[in-house]
């Protein structure tokens, strides 16, 4: 069986995090492992304590999956120090690990970053270049694009994508900037399912494609974004090409959000097994 590692925080409801990314990595036919970056207080309605583990621990953690059981993949999600950041970027390196997807969570939904501007920075400069595909929403995307180096005027106008063009042009620019595929996804400010891909899969085609999910009435979203890049990771994990990863994946959670679980006071979750739930 193949394997996959989620290197993110957990979510005490079960949404999102690493609960999520083990739901969503089975149900997608993976054997699906962890290391804990964070733990948190939360259900579907905020978030009311952090704890984050020490860079040693997760040290730790990773040391003990990777040299027990290989994986085949690896998503990353919530990381939210500089110092871990570049724990796991050190690890992926030693290990030489593949199929590397990024989920970059920096933009909370309300539009504040969870995340410091050194973090941010050792994202970009630590992270990033190793990975097969990060996975920003629009706020994500254009935080990514911030001090790029582009003239002021060009600038400020990359910083607000609201169309569809300009969706192309962040994950062009993005791609230039890390040299890793990105996956932009359209559910902020420009519509609701429509995600673009850009940069190169494993064989070095450049791919640049629109992959225009169903518009599914559902306010019940809580976890979409780290389930989708951990249904991309297993994919990968399974050898699949980044492009039909990336269309599986969009497959699942469709069927995820469809099945119109209705759970908790907030958001609630997806329905991760809804393949299996009769």
């Amino acid at each position: 069986m193949k394997t996959a590692l989620t290197i993110a925080g957990s979510d005490s409801c079960g949404g999102a995090g690493i609960q999520a990314d083990i739901k969503t990595m089975t149900m997608n036919g993976v054997y699906a492992m962890s290391a804990i970056t964070a733990l948190t207080a939360q259900n579907t309605t905020g978030v009311f304590g952090i704890m984050e583990v020490t860079p040693d621990f997760l040290k730790k953690q990773l040391n003990a999956v990777i040299s027990d059981i290989f994986p085949d993949a690896v998503k990353t999600g919530m990381v939210s120090s500089s110092s871990l950041i570049k724990t796991i970027a050190q690890t992926i390196k030693t290990y030489s690990l593949k199929n590397l997807v990024v989920d970059p969570v920096m933009v909370a939904t309300s539009g504040s970053k969870l995340i410091s501007e050194d973090a941010i920075q050792t994202l970009k400069t630590e992270l990033l270049p190793l990975a097969t595909l990060i996975t920003p929403n629009i706020p994500e995307a254009e935080c990514l694009l911030e001090n790029s180096g582009l003239p002021s005027s060009e600038a400020a106008k990359n910083l607000k994508i609201t169309s569809e063009k300009l969706m192309e042009d962040a994950a062009k620019k993005i791609y230039e900037m890390f040299g890793c595929a990105v996956l932009v996804k359209g559910g902020h400010n420009v519509n609701d399912a429509s995600d673009f891909l850009y940069g190169k899969d494993s064989q070095g085609k450049m791919i640049s494609k629109w992959f225009k999910g169903r518009r599914i009435e559902n306010p019940n979203t809580h976890g979409t974004g780290c389930t989708l890049s951990s249904a991309i990771a297993a994919n990968l994990a399974k050898g699949e090409t980044l492009e039909v990863a990336v269309e599986k994946a969009k497959e699942y959670i469709s069927g995820a959000l469809e099945a119109m679980l209705n759970l908790g006071k907030g958001s609630g979750p997806l329905m991760h097994n809804y393949k299996i739930v009769k």
